[in-house]
């Protein structure tokens, strides 16, 4: 697992936004057009005042980059997005589970950030530990193996020599097999099961944190771990439409 430290000072009257867990292109067209039209909506919304915008990942529900392809729709969303870096407004992206395979494309249209792992930021003297929030804990021995092997850059070299055509279609049928976290009882489990929140603690054990933001849980929450320390999950865009908002001082989980 890679940490960095990075160093954000938000000028006066310029706030922090983070999001997650878009998953364009579920259940289908109508619906993922429907969900990145009002994601372009609040990209309008807060583009007045955001200095910084943070995608935590599963931005789509399946995303792979070939050499000189990418895969088509949601051209509105990626559109804001080189709207949004035009006018100097810096994305930063951390890729999920559904959307690892990045390779350059976010960084040359976007000027974006992309980060394949959780990192660690100082913004204004708050320190803030950010990602998407899969396979961090040490508990999660398959999960972590499986995604070892998705990011090995032989197994990507390998599965890119397939037709884009054929890659793409194989990636969104894999994507679609799992659940998509539209049900009454999706809640938290017990803290000692909750691989975010153990590894949270893990690491306030060692070293100070203000704030842990992640995604990929699908469940807004916000908790605090100790007298300093709060817990962020961003929730989703199929359910909740949820996002946080940090203004210099303190961090709040919003609704659009």
């Amino acid at each position: 697992m890679s940490i960095s430290l990075g160093n954000i000072h938000l000028a006066e009257g310029k706030k922090i936004y983070f999001a997650s867990d878009f998953h364009f292109g579920i259940p289908n067209y109508t619906l993922s057009r429907e969900r990145e039209v009002r994601v372009c909506n609040w990209l309008d919304s807060i583009k007045h005042d955001a200095q910084q915008i943070f995608l935590l990942g599963d931005i789509f529900d399946s995303w792979m980059e070939y050499k000189m392809v990418v895969p088509k729709g949601t051209i509105r969303f990626l559109g804001k997005l080189a709207e949004l870096s035009d006018v100097g407004i810096e994305i930063i992206v951390f890729t999920g589970n559904h959307d690892l395979w990045m390779h350059g494309y976010f960084e040359q249209e976007f000027n974006a950030k992309v980060y394949k792992s959780v990192q660690s930021f100082t913004i204004n003297q708050k320190k803030f530990h950010i990602g998407h929030g899969d396979g961090v804990c040490d508990q999660e021995k398959k999960y972590k193996m499986l995604k070892g092997l998705l990011h090995n850059r032989i197994s990507q070299f390998i599965y890119r020599q397939i037709h884009p055509d054929l890659g793409l279609r194989m990636a969104d049928f894999f994507s679609r097999l799992g659940p998509k976290h539209k049900y009454d009882d999706l809640k938290m489990l017990p803290d000692n099961k909750e691989y975010q929140l153990i590894y949270a603690k893990q690491l306030l054990e060692k070293t100070h944190y203000d704030y842990f933001i992640f995604g990929h849980r699908h469940i807004p929450i916000e908790l605090k771990l100790n007298d300093n320390a709060t817990f962020i999950n961003l929730g989703d865009w199929i359910s909740y439409y949820t996002f946080a908002q940090f203004d210099g001082q303190q961090l709040f989980l919003k609704k659009y």
